[in-house]
């Protein structure tokens, strides 16, 4: 999806230096050492594993090299070697307007950061964006793409100004119906998205563990709910921060795209597969979307109305 002012740029867009972070992979509970690069125009997002054979370092973000996604968004390349849970790193990295970057990384999984993805924006900023000269494209919805598995749906529908409407229902009533819809303009995924952390549930933690999972997992980096409890001493960022996060989730799967997606996503009860799915509907069906360089689409946003609400929408209790 799009979410702010650098994607307005007519022209591809990296970052000005190198930089560098060390996290804790949510799975494997190592250490894991990250760098940032510029990367040259046309190259796109991709991952360089550092631990691995040079001739088998190279993974595309790209929805051809899904290859799980169970409990997160793994990538895999034609040599079998593997990064995951990257949906978090991607969300920041499109909602920042950067086309081309090279992550280089130590490990098989990206570390989870505090759990939001507002960590990498701020890390992001910091390098600073900068213009390169070839043109930008996006994606533009022409007509409604959805695909459905069981009760859960995702719809991608024609829309002017990009939008993501999420809605989640869990027994728990420390989470209970949620309901969040927001126009990704201005810096509102900065504000109001990046910072939702991901969440898990306690009774799950153990079995999680026994199979070597959420080794690095802790209420350092997720919100755990027990029953109908928020067990954190902090709380919540956000009233609905969970259904926040979903949409975080959402923009960093459909990152994959490569290329930003103009239009508007509803989805009921989202997750990695049903991301994933919605990805490979959409590319199947050629006639759906264009893509368009950048003065086109802002001919086009131009000629639409002008959106009169741009903050976050959340009900407790919407669903039907």
């Amino acid at each position: 999806m799009v979410y702010s002012h650098p994607l307005y740029s007519n022209t591809q867009c990296t970052i000005n230096t190198i930089m560098p972070y060390v996290g804790i992979g949510l799975h494997s509970g190592r250490r894991v050492t990250m760098q940032l690069h510029p990367a040259a125009p046309n190259s796109g997002i991709f991952f360089v594993r550092s631990d691995v054979p040079a001739a088998h370092a190279v993974i595309p973000a790209s929805w051809k090299h899904v290859v799980d996604t169970r409990l997160c968004t793994v990538l895999g390349n034609e040599h079998g070697v593997t990064i995951g849970t990257v949906e978090h790193l991607l969300a920041a990295i499109r909602s920042c307007g950067v086309d081309n970057l090279m992550i280089e990384i130590s490990a098989d999984e990206v570390p989870i950061l505090d759990g939001s993805c507002a960590p990498i924006v701020q890390l992001i900023k910091q390098a600073g964006i900068v213009g390169q000269r070839l043109p930008r494209h996006g994606i533009w919805i022409e007509h409604p793409i959805q695909v459905r598995q069981g009760e859960r749906f995702a719809i991608l529908e024609p829309s002017a100004t990009p939008r993501v409407t999420v809605e989640i229902d869990f027994d728990s009533a420390a989470i209970g119906q949620q309901s969040v819809s927001i126009d990704l303009i201005d810096n509102l995924f900065e504000t109001e998205i990046a910072p939702a952390r991901t969440f898990g549930f306690a009774d799950e933690l153990e079995q999680l563990r026994s199979q070597g999972l959420a080794l690095g997992g802790s209420m350092r980096n997720a919100v755990l709910v027990d029953r109908d409890q928020v067990k954190n001493a902090e709380g919540l960022r956000f009233a609905d921060e969970f259904a926040r996060h979903k949409i975080l989730d959402c923009c960093g799967d459909l990152a994959l795209a490569e290329a930003p997606i103009f239009g508007h996503l509803h989805t009921y009860k989202p997750g990695h597969r049903l991301n994933h799915a919605l990805l490979r509907e959409m590319f199947a069906h050629r006639s759906a979307w264009q893509k368009l360089p950048y003065g086109q689409i802002m001919q086009r946003i131009e000629r639409a109305e002008r959106p009169q609400l741009k903050v976050v929408k959340s009900e407790r209790s919407a669903l039907k």
